[in-house]
């Protein structure tokens, strides 16, 4: 552990002011008195001042280095770029972001048709960005200052900085860094690699090529292979071989999920492109740092009276770890966090708890105190020189890893020390469970004795009425493919929660989500899913349709029509009628959907299933 004394905390009771926040405009930067700034980031999100909110949490890493530091929040690309204008050149480079999300799956559902309301931007709006910010923004700063690097980050460029397939086009596209002309791209959680990026061109001002955890195009004249080198399928090879394309990606996420990678390279026209391996997991002192920055934990000033609805649903939430080790097929998470756990320590814990209970506006509940995954908290491998060797993309699929150390202790000794605090009435777990962790036996009588201590605490003690967790499908062989567990281990969790809701008398629900349409997902397994569900009495509502999103195994299986690490061909419903044929068995109970659906189980030969759905 790393140890570090935490960099004064805002006061939330006091009256802030506009330089409390990183500059968005010229009259904000001569505020703080300064002629130049060092780096300039262009973000497709609203500028809130938190640490769940990536602009934020770069501007004030660079921050906490000496630099100055503004932040461009949503520019205008269509009127004369003023935005993109007005705060002129930066010493070192200009950062271009998305924001939070890939771009376009903030802005379509998985039926291509637009959201309801845009999360990250003021009251929801849908014309505050571009399809793609991380082309559209760098073509145009590039276009504006020729000369000056970009840099891109975010999750919209980290996983796409190879050849990937794009749902919303019905393509296979290029690494991002072709399309969008940037210089450098940083992938996954940025603290790093953007500290040591600016300590280099501080003392030498050129984009360098070694940096870890970086991307960049070399020209077939200037690239220099290597050994140790995976070299991928070339771009041009996987838009005639979907085959290639499905094995590349296991080469790819398995350098992902290593401690120790390789570097990647594929080509693509006469340029190579170079992805160099990530640093090791960070520290809890290197994310404790990153937390405990001075955060103001609030929307910019010039948001005033408007709602941010991705902010309405954090702000009195705690993130306590970042990376997941579920290597769920049709999840980023782990692409993009790593899938090392690293955890806060429970001080910085403590004094986030602290800052959000003087928040105006708290009333003593914490929506969330949770992670990627909820109950991962400080786990690890027991000998941890065991997971520097292995590749595996799941710790828990399709058994749980021998060498995972499974203790929930840590995490029960941080909900009984917040909920402790001053201030605080009740915290509540918001993220998604994992029961299979819940379920498993050790054969070490303490931790299993802890897990089941920290069962009943969660479901007596932490559930705002509904506890969330993610079942995704019924059918085994469907599940396998998605790398979740059994879903008998459902029913045994559902039997634990009935009962202590029974012996506590409480009137808590079971939130399971559902996913129809994932590769190997077919018709039949969706009627057996809908009488599944009846005879657990639920009528779904937390459901989604399979939406392909680039750099997962589950997304590469859909467009391909191969499980990337056996090539074996995979059944995916692709067409709009398939999908929708899917997707209705979820609302059985909906007499718009009876028609339809006793209309298809005769058509494929499931009429035994009439009786116990009707």
């Amino acid at each position: 552990m790393v140890e570090h004394t935490p960099g004064p905390q805002p006061d939330t009771q006091k009256t802030l002011s506009l330089t409390d926040w990183l500059p968005t405009t010229k009259k904000e930067v001569e505020l703080r008195g300064w002629e130049e700034l060092d780096v300039i980031l262009f973000s497709g999100d609203a500028y809130v001042d938190h640490p769940s909110f990536g602009a934020a949490v770069i501007g004030r890493t660079l921050e906490a280095l000496g630099l100055k530091v503004a932040i461009v929040p949503q520019p205008n690309w269509r009127d004369d770029l003023r935005d993109f204008r007005k705060l002129g050149r930066p010493r070192l480079f200009f950062g271009v972001s998305a924001g939070c999300m890939d771009s376009m799956v903030n802005k379509y559902t998985a039926n291509k048709r637009l959201r309801s309301e845009d999360a990250y931007t003021p009251d929801g709006r849908h014309d505050m960005r571009p399809e793609y910010p991380s082309i559209v923004y760098t073509r145009l700063l590039k276009q504006l200052f020729p000369d000056v690097p970009v840099v891109l980050g975010g999750i919209e460029a980290s996983l796409r900085r190879l050849t990937h397939y794009d749902y919303w086009e019905d393509r296979l596209r290029p690494s991002i860094l072709v399309e969008s002309g940037a210089d450098l791209l940083i992938y996954g959680m940025g603290e790093k690699p953007i500290t040591e990026l600016c300590r280099r061109m501080a003392r030498q001002p050129e984009i360098p090529h070694d940096l870890p955890q970086t991307a960049w195009l070399a020209t077939d004249e200037e690239f220099r292979p290597a050994d140790t080198d995976v070299t991928l399928a070339a771009h041009e090879e996987c838009l005639t071989d979907k085959r290639k394309q499905a094995a590349n990606f296991r080469h790819i996420e398995e350098e992902s999920n290593k401690y120790a990678a390789a570097r990647i390279t594929q080509a693509v026209g006469r340029q190579v492109v170079v992805v160099n391996p990530p640093y090791p997991p960070m520290t809890q002192g290197e994310l404790d740092r990153s937390f405990d920055l001075p955060y103001t934990r609030l929307p910019h000033p010039k948001y005033k009276g408007k709602r941010i609805p991705a902010y309405d649903m954090i702000k009195f939430s705690v993130n306590i770890h970042r990376g997941c080790f579920g290597g769920c097929a049709f999840c980023t998470i782990s692409a993009h966090q790593g899938k090392f756990i690293v955890s806060r320590s429970k001080e910085s814990i403590l004094r986030e708890v602290k800052a959000i209970v003087q928040m105006p506006g708290f009333k003593g509940y914490l929506s969330d105190l949770g992670g990627p995954s909820a109950n991962m908290y400080a786990m690890h491998g027991k000998d941890e020189s065991r997971c520097r060797r292995c590749k595996r993309p799941s710790c828990v699929h399709p058994h749980i890893c021998p060498n995972l150390n499974n203790d929930h202790r840590p995490l029960l000794d941080i909900y009984r020390s917040v909920d402790a605090l001053p201030g605080i009435k009740k915290s509540f777990i918001g993220s998604g469970v994992r029961y299979d962790l819940l379920l498993h036996k050790t054969g070490d009588g303490a931790v299993d004795a802890a897990t089941a201590d920290y069962t009943r605490e969660l479901i007596v003690h932490h559930v705002s009425g509904r506890l969330k967790v993610a079942p995704e499908h019924t059918s085994d062989r469907v599940l396998d493919i998605m790398r979740k567990p059994s879903f008998e281990l459902f029913y045994r969790f559902k039997r634990i929660f009935d009962r202590l809701n029974q012996e506590q008398h409480l009137r808590q629900q079971l939130i399971p989500y559902f996913i129809s349409s994932h590769p190997g997902c077919t018709e039949e397994d969706m009627a057996e899913l809908a009488v599944i569900t009846k005879q657990l009495d639920f009528h779904l509502e937390q459901v989604q349709d399979f939406t392909p999103t680039p750099m997962t195994t589950a997304t590469e299986a859909w467009y391909t029509g191969y499980h990337p690490y056996t090539l074996e061909p995979v059944f995916s419903a692709k067409t709009q009628r398939e999908k929708l044929a899917q997707r209705m068995f979820f609302f059985w109970y909906k007499p718009e959907e009876r028609r339809a659906i006793l209309q298809a189980l005769k058509r494929i030969g499931r009429t035994d299933l009439i009786k116990k759905l009707y």
